[in-house]
């Protein structure tokens, strides 16, 4: 299949899919007589692959360790786990990190009511005094 149409099963645009082919995450295809470029099975589910992990926010050097692991499928799957726990760990840092930022600006919200003026806004003043 042609990129578009691989493009449009797999829900990625075909820049993403050119970008993936870049970073190696995806085998260069063949191309046709008039240059066009020929996928098959193989890569639409390797992107579908892809596209999950990405979904999961894994970074691209995560998912080709994945991709470099499923080469090897007789192997222990320890390392595998070691990245699936780094992230989760990743995840966690970043749930705490949102936590306080949700805090500081409900926080903020408190300072201020939609009666008054702008000039008088409490949001605006803190802001200004924490800055």
């Amino acid at each position: 299949m042609k990129i578009g149409a691989l493009a449009k099963q797999t829900g990625l645009s075909v820049q993403t899919i050119r970008f993936y082919e870049q970073e190696g995450l995806v085998p260069i295809p063949q191309r046709t007589e008039g240059n066009y470029r020929l996928y098959d099975i193989e890569s639409l589910r390797q992107l579908g692959f892809i596209k999950q992990c990405r979904n999961l926010g894994l970074k691209l050097d995560e998912i080709r360790e994945l991709i470099k692991y499923q080469a090897t499928p007789e192997e222990a799957c320890k390392e595998i786990n070691h990245i699936v726990d780094a992230h989760v760990q990743e995840v966690d840092a970043r749930i705490t990190e949102l936590t306080v930022l949700r805090e500081q600006l409900v926080g903020l919200r408190r300072q201020c009511d939609s009666e008054r003026s702008v000039k008088d806004c409490g949001i605006l003043r803190n802001l200004l005094e924490q800055g």
